[in-house]
């Protein structure tokens, strides 16, 4: 058996996530769900989502889409309380360093762009829609493996522009001192946040059940660090979404 919430997973808010998923384990456990003990934040997020053994993982909606769509149990969204979005959706935000001239999006027809990862829509896929949307020539410089890499590559100069998961960015301007050297110029438009996913062919209505009910009994202090309001039943029309181009097709 296999479990984990790696999305925003990082050392300061573990004990969140491990009280989380004692409450959300013991709770599939009252439904008759077999669950491991503890999470296993060590895996590779990717190669979690496709264990034949995975009771509840979480994952993007590009990779839902253009990959797991047909291999997983879609439960339910996160919602993690993000503000001008609906519930359970979440956008990202677009930094440049905190000295250049950039004042909004429009201004940076031509800048360089640090993505985490072609199959991320918060670092890549929400980032072409968007510049897509207002006519920019976007230049895919830089692919860096995690948004706060992406960060620290704006910081140095590495790259000029990042699109951040405006979770991760909340979680950067608390703990990440890179941070501090990026500005806000923008954001993008609301998509389907982190969705929680177990195995293929289960009913998902009991696990939707114990992780609403987990959340609902986390202690105050767990639900600060985590930001983490509730978890939202979206239709399943809210992610047919155009997939992203391969930023590696696009021209230097």
């Amino acid at each position: 058996m296999f479990a984990s919430l790696p999305m925003y997973a990082r050392p300061q808010n573990a004990a969140a996530h491990d009280a989380l998923w004692t409450l959300i384990r013991d709770g599939l456990r009252d439904r008759g769900i077999a669950a491991p003990d503890a999470l296993d934040q060590d895996f590779r997020h990717v190669e979690g989502w496709g264990r034949e053994d995975l009771v509840l993982g979480q994952i993007c909606n590009l990779p839902y889409r253009a990959v797991f769509r047909d291999r997983v149990t879609a439960i339910g969204s996160a919602d993690y309380d993000l503000p001008e979005v609906e519930p359970g959706q979440y956008f990202s935000q677009w930094v440049v360093r905190a000295d250049d001239p950039a004042q909004r999006l429009e201004d940076c027809d031509g800048y360089r762009l640090a993505y985490n990862d072609a199959l991320s829509h918060s670092g890549w896929g929400a980032a072409e829609a968007n510049a897509e949307r207002r006519g920019l020539r976007l230049l895919p410089h830089l692919s860096t493996g995690a948004h706060r890499a992406s960060m620290q590559a704006v910081a140095t100069g590495e790259a000029d522009l990042a699109c951040i998961d405006a979770v991760t960015w909340r979680m950067a301007k608390r703990w990440d001192p890179v941070a501090d050297k990026l500005r806000v110029i923008g954001r993008s438009d609301g998509s389907p946040g982190m969705t929680f996913i177990t195995r293929p062919g289960q009913d998902p209505a009991p696990y939707f059940a114990a992780i609403a009910a987990a959340i609902a009994d986390l202690d105050d202090a767990h639900r600060a660090t985590l930001g983490l309001r509730a978890i939202v039943s979206l239709p399943t029309s809210a992610y047919d979404i155009p997939l992203a181009s391969d930023p590696a097709g696009y021209p230097a």
